[in-house]
């Protein structure tokens, strides 16, 4: 990467991290602390939990708009300034409904889509795919010292202190953006990072893409329902104190990444990508029924390891899933659809959980939530093993418009593509290649 390109990728990582650390920070601790809110009840408990998924899926794609129209800088920092709000309403709330507004408005500061779009602005397309992975690894970093340092903070401080934290790493958050984010030199169209509307009815009528959609939409739901019950298991259950749970998930990450990598090289080494996956969802099943049926901080413990070394694997292999399947100049539609079902889902399992948490003992919730997991299991049974593909962007402004079509014609010809679509008012190629693909051929295609 060039060093500009080095610049966008880290700041911009850190800009997401930041964001998603104010929001994460409180899944772990707010059904400890929501008695200290008047009209609590489990229902608006675990709205208040999921309510920032709604309207982060729904505000994206305007978001994403108006970043083409005013500029991406312009509209992250705007929508830093909307979660920084949100954050001090729910800082100042001394009522539930005060903090689910805060909570709805934070989310309402859905920033993901610029953020993508800026990114690709800001890099040549043959190495815009490592951004991605990096912004990406930056979300899994940012949840996991979220829920290690959450309850510490919350236990000394209150969850007054972590809302205003959260509107100061939103200050942060646009510091980076104006200080250290390089400014792009032109602002385009991004196919593989943008969603295009006339694509949505393209995706959204692929079965295949429809069930990882569906998959990422039962994975945040189950998370967050989860988080509504587990802290109170912890606190009330297995009586550790709020100041210690950090003690519980610390190691519960450190052995879940244990877990997590054979099931990376079983799936990626061996090609058993499927199996895995379904194995996978089997785990979170498991840990599920586990946590219905544990009694001992032992059993608890294990669950866990399970649930999360399942999560992350299923994190991580469901948007490459949806990139591998996705046709390459539909990526970004793909994913931003896919986005939005992960958010919805955060907010429908908030809801379920808090239903459930009020209808019901915690065992109750965590059976039920099990019996959702194994509808995913059948769906994910029908699912077709993908090929192992990566999407290539080429650009071709070396080309005349006359040369085009030899060049889709002859670069389909090429061992290892197996997807060619050409823009020629972006002056761009997007390929669907086998992985390892040697683009010498490629390369010397386009100097011919």
């Amino acid at each position: 990467m060039l060093e500009t390109e080095k610049r966008a990728a880290f700041s911009l990582a850190l800009v997401y991290a930041l964001r998603m650390l104010g929001l994460f920070m409180i899944l772990p601790v707010f059904s400890l602390h929501a008695d200290d809110y008047s009209g609590a009840t489990p229902v608006l408990i675990g709205l208040a939990i999921g309510i920032y998924g709604l309207t982060q899926g729904l505000f994206q794609l305007p978001f994403g708009y108006l970043s083409d129209r005013f500029g991406r800088k312009t509209v992250i920092v705007a929508g830093l300034l909307i979660f920084c709000a949100g954050s001090i309403v729910a800082a100042e709330a001394e009522s539930i409904t005060e903090v689910i507004a805060g909570r709805a408005l934070q989310g309402l500061g859905a920033i993901a889509a610029a953020v993508m779009a800026l990114a690709a602005d800001l890099t040549r397309e043959e190495v815009r795919i490592r951004i991605m992975a990096i912004i990406g690894m930056s979300i899994g970093a940012s949840f996991m010292i979220s829920m290690v340092i959450g309850p510490v903070i919350a236990a000394e401080f209150g969850l007054r202190l972590l809302f205003w934290m959260t509107a100061g790493l939103a200050i942060l958050g646009i510091l980076v953006i104006v200080f250290v984010t390089p400014k792009p030199p032109s602002q385009g169209f991004h196919r593989d990072a943008q969603l295009s509307i006339q694509d949505v009815g393209r995706i959204i009528g692929d079965i295949e893409l429809l069930k990882l959609g569906f998959g990422v939409f039962v994975l945040h739901l189950v998370l967050a329902a989860t988080f509504v019950v587990f802290p109170l298991v912890l606190q009330q259950s297995l009586m550790i104190e709020e100041s210690l749970h950090w003690r519980t998930y610390l190691p519960v990450f450190a052995l879940s990444v244990v877990l997590l990598l054979p099931m990376v090289i079983v799936a990626e080494k061996f090609r058993k990508s499927h199996a895995v996956f379904l194995v996978a969802v089997s785990m979170l099943v498991l840990a599920e029924i586990g946590l219905a049926s544990s009694s001992t901080y032992f059993t608890a413990f294990v669950m866990l390891v399970l649930f999360f070394g399942a999560f992350n694997f299923l994190e991580a292999m469901l948007p490459a899933t949806v990139t591998r399947i996705a046709p390459a100049d539909m990526k970004g539609t793909a994913m931003g659809l896919f986005s939005s079902a992960q958010f919805l889902g955060a907010f429908a399992g908030g809801l379920l959980g808090g239903i459930l948490l009020g209808s019901g003992d915690y065992a109750t919730t965590f059976a039920w939530l099990a019996a959702i997991l194994c509808g995913w299991f059948l769906v994910a049974l029908t699912m077709k093993t993908p090929k192992y593909l990566q999407s290539k962007i080429v650009s071709l402004k070396e080309l005349g418009p006359e040369e085009f079509d030899r060049f889709v014609e002859q670069a389909s010809s090429i061992e290892g593509v197996h997807e060619v679509s050409v823009y020629e008012i972006d002056r761009v190629a997007y390929l669907k290649v086998e992985k390892g693909f040697d683009d010498s051929e490629l390369q010397a295609l386009i100097a011919r």
